[in-house]
Order: structure tokens, then C-alpha cells, then sequence
């Protein structure tokens, strides 16, 4: 893959290519609807295509925060035309690198010393590249190791990124009035969290030493005497990406326990520890030689508080969600029907919302629940098109729901899509032999 040797960095250069992408974009549109004039039967598929693609080049050569949230809108396999899903997917795990000249004016920077000084042995070639980072292959006393180094300029240019991000977002998502700060701040905070790798050093170290106890889970040891805020370093470990695996396995005792052992890990998280890894897609994921469950990476990691925990995980409860008083109390609990809403907007979205979390809490519901049960997906999906197509929704106002909504059903939205590939059968509260 081509390497680049420049990443903009000015709140210039970035718009610059931001616009660039847009006209683009534009062009694509103009195409399709003078095609259509011509073919009434036209789909928008190949539009979707040409789209997807010229965004992503756009984003890609920009990485940071900008090909982050094209990462994250590639979890949400429901809601995007596969087209988007199919081309975001690449910024988890296939991204152009740094070139090596960049790489070691990156560990000057950091170190005052080459990486050739530090390592017996270094790799400057890229192995993996993704939105924020990438890794190379490194070796000490015998060791080998992997070297996560964080692209230039990424933690200085969050901001002025979501300032551009956010006039597309809030047209898509129908938010109105400054209360939809709330949810920018959030992401950007998060981000914020995910450039500095002496805090994500300390969130691995403690998810390691609270979670390896859990079944058919492990993780790499991490280095802090060969890491520093932009570069952190741990033990290189081999597997096949968990979206690679699930396209050749055939064994379903071991999709099975795979599938448990990465269940668990999130229930530990969420219920036990009440701070959880929301960045479950499969580029942090491997299976090992040994059918084990290897979790990397824990730059975004999510704070559950109690006045929001506790609420969400009442509505998993029948009793509650059949209940038209207690739902209603949860709703305004968690921010999601407001004191300013009118009749139309409380009845609308106290439908909509029990139809959702109806649905989203179904693996919750009994003692085993079987993530190859394709109906249940097809449901989501259906749902998904349902929003799309809902020309109602697009006149109430969209700021809906806590700030912790953006990671907690990033979190839940990412684990089905991983279970749904491995198609396990799971026991629902097993993680609490754990505690």
C-alpha cells in the first residue's frame, strides 16, 4: 500500500480537503439525477457507491478524528447503505501509513531517540494502519512487540475536524437548538481521550489486571518505560482479525465460546467495573491458534455513571418497559421525552422508543440468547428502514436521549454485530461468576 509522507494539519488545509470532497460529492448527485431523468428505474446504489468512495479517499488521507467517525458509522450496519458500510469499514484495519521517514521524525519527537536506538530490532514499515494510529513490529530481549504510533497532528485538529463534521451531522440527525452541544462535546471529549496514550497505557493495565480472569479472553502486557503520550507500546500478539475468522470457521462449540468469552468481557465491564471498551469493532479483536479471544486496544473507554446506568438497565426489565407509568418515568429519566414536549412529541416518541428498546433488549430476556437467530437482525434492519422512510420524525426535534446514549449504544450496536459474525449461542448472565 502507498505510504504518505504529509498529513494536513491547519485548520486550512483540512477544510480545503473537506470541501474538495463535498464537490465531489456533489458531481455524484448531478450524474445520478440526470441519469434518472433517463431511467426512471434507476436505483441509488451506484450513487451510494461513488459517494462512499470519494468520502472515504477525502477522509482517509485527513485520518484522525475525521476517519474516526466514518469508523464509527460503519458499526451501524442497520442504518447505512451497505455501500458506506462496505467502504468505512476499511478505516478500522486498512488505511494508507506513515511513510518510515515520518515514522522516525515521529519517535525523535517523542523520544529524542530513533526507535533503532530504543529497540534491537524496529520495523519501519507499518502493519497495521487505522484513523488514529498505526503499528509496527519491534523486538527487545527476545521479545516481539508491537509499536502503536500516533499520527501527527490528530489531537490538535479534533475540533476544528467536528466544527466541519458537525453542520452535515446536524441535518442528519435533526438536531436543533444549543442543547445538541451536549453530544459534539461528548465526542470530542472522547477523542480527546483516545489521542493521549499515557491515559489509554493506564485504562489497558487496569482492564487487564480486572479481566483476565474471564474464560478463553487475554491480552498483550504493556511497556511503559517504551511509551509516551503519542507512542505505546505492548506485546505483539498473533491472530486472525475476528471479521477474518468467522469467514472460514465452521466449528460452533468454538464460535461459541469465543462468542461467551467476548459477551462476558462487556457484562463484566458494564455491571462490574461501570466503565466499558466502546470501540468494539473486529480490528480489535483477534483469534488466536488457540481459539482465544485476544482484546486490544483501550483508547475509548466509557464511564457509565450511576444516574444513568441504572435507569437504562431498569428498561431491559418487561415489567418496566410493559409498564405505560414506570416507561414514561424512564424515558424522562434518561432525557429522552423532555419537559418542553408537546403531546404530539411525547406520544410519538414514547412509541417509537418502546418499539426500540423492545427489540435492542431481547438478548436480555432469557437465559440463553442465539446471535445466529438472523430474524432478530432482520428486525433491526427493518426498524433501521423504518426511521429512514419516517417523514414524521424529521419535524419533532432530535435531541433525544443522555450525552451517554453516543457510546453506550456504540457499545451495544458494535457487540451484536460481533456476536450476529460468530454466530453464538450464549449464556446471557454467566459473567457473574466473575464478580
Amino acid at each position: 500500500m502507498k505510504t504518505i509522507d504529509y498529513i494536513p494539519t491547519s485548520k486550512i488545509e483540512r477544510a480545503t480537503k473537506l470541501v474538495q470532497t463535498g464537490a465531489k460529492v456533489g458531481v455524484n448527485y448531478l450524474k445520478y439525477y440526470g441519469e434518472k431523468m433517463v431511467n426512471s428505474d434507476l436505483t441509488r446504489d451506484k450513487l451510494n457507491e461513488d459517494n462512499a468512495e470519494d468520502i472515504y479517499d477525502g477522509l482517509k488521507s485527513l485520518k484522525g478524528s475525521a476517519l474516526k467517525v466514518a469508523q464509527m458509522l460503519s458499526m451501524d450496519k442497520s442504518f447505512l447503505p451497505q455501500a458506506y458500510v462496505e467502504k468505512f469499514s476499511l478505516s478500522q484495519f486498512s488505511v494508507p501509513p506513515l511513510s518510515a521517514p515520518l515514522v522516525l521524525k515521529t519517535f525523535k519527537t517523542n523520544f529524542g531517540k530513533t526507535p533503532y536506538e530504543i529497540f534491537d530490532e524496529f520495523n519501519a514499515d507499518s502493519k497495521n494502519a487505522a484513523s488514529i494510529g498505526q503499528v509496527h513490529i519491534a523486538m527487545k530481549d527476545g521479545k516481539k512487540l508491537a509499536v502503536k504510533i500516533q499520527y501527527p497532528g490528530v489531537a490538535n485538529s479534533i475540533s476544528s475536524d467536528l466544527a466541519m463534521v458537525k453542520p452535515i451531522a446536524v441535518r442528519m440527525f435533526n438536531l436543533q437548538g444549543k442543547d445538541s452541544d451536549k453530544y459534539f462535546k461528548e465526542v470530542e471529549d472522547k477523542l480527546v481521550e483516545e489521542t493521549n496514550y499515557l491515559l489509554e497505557l493506564k485504562q489497558s493495565q487496569e482492564v487487564v489486571a480486572a479481566c483476565k480472569k474471564i474464560e478463553n479472553l487475554i491480552f498483550p502486557n504493556y511497556y511503559p518505560e517504551f511509551s509516551s503520550e503519542k507512542i505505546i507500546t505492548m506485546d505483539w500478539m498473533s491472530g486472525k482479525h475476528l471479521s477474518e475468522f468467522t469467514k472460514i470457521n465452521t466449528n460452533q462449540e468454538v464460535a461459541d465460546n469465543i462468542g461467551q468469552a467476548l459477551w462476558d468481557f462487556y457484562m463484566y465491564q458494564i455491571h462490574v467495573l461501570k466503565k466499558v471498551h466502546a470501540d468494539p469493532h473486529p480490528g480489535n479483536f483477534l483469534i488466536n491458534e488457540q481459539n482465544q479471544l485476544v482484546a486490544l486496544d483501550f483508547g475509548c473507554m466509557k464511564q457509565i455513571p450511576n444516574d444513568f446506568y441504572t435507569p437504562y438497565f431498569e428498561l431491559i426489565d418487561k415489567k418496566v418497559i410493559n409498564s405505560p407509568k414506570l416507561f414514561n418515568a424512564k424515558l424522562f429519566e434518561l432525557e429522552i421525552l423532555r419537559v418542553d414536549d408537546s403531546k404530539e412529541e411525547v406520544a410519538y416518541f414514547t412509541e417509537l422508543f418502546y418499539d426500540l428498546l423492545s427489540l435492542f433488549t431481547k438478548p436480555f430476556q432469557a437465559e440463553t440468547f442465539d446471535f445466529s437467530d438472523e430474524t432478530f437482525f432482520e428486525s433491526i434492519a427493518a426498524l433501521g428502514e423504518r426511521f429512514s422512510k419516517d417523514t414524521n420524525l424529521r419535524k419533532m426535534n432530535g435531541n433525544r436521549g443522555s450525552k451517554h446514549f453516543i457510546y453506550m449504544n456504540r457499545t451495544f450496536f458494535g457487540l451484536y454485530n460481533l456476536m450476529f459474525d460468530l454466530k453464538a449461542k450464549i449464556v446471557v448472565n454467566e459473567y457473574q461468576k466473575y464478580k
